[in-house]
């Protein structure tokens, strides 16, 4: 009788023990797959910027509109306007 109920009790730590070990596998699973999503994410932004640092070493128009566009420097005899962004009135001010 004592070895049945050792028997027993064995047979229930082993399968708790499993229990535990598929749920941590589950669990190891879905953090693989979000992580290979994410290392897709960042291997396309990667490739994005290859092409920018491409274009901005060989591609002078390319090199020439992002200093006008993001520096703000323009060609000599052209003028620069800038517009203030203004945040749009509120619901009870109309």
């Amino acid at each position: 009788m004592l070895f049945v109920a050792v028997v027993v009790v064995f047979t229930g730590y082993c399968a708790w023990n499993l229990w535990e070990l598929h749920q941590e596998y589950r669990r190891l699973l879905q953090e693989e797959n979000k992580a290979r999503v994410m290392l897709a994410d960042e291997q396309q932004k990667f490739r994005d910027n290859q092409r920018v640092l491409d274009r901005l070493r060989n591609d002078p128009a390319f090199v020439a509109l992002v200093i006008r566009s993001r520096l703000g420097y323009a060609r000599p005899g052209e003028l620069i306007f800038r517009f203030e962004q203004t945040a749009p009135p509120a619901a009870n001010d109309r």
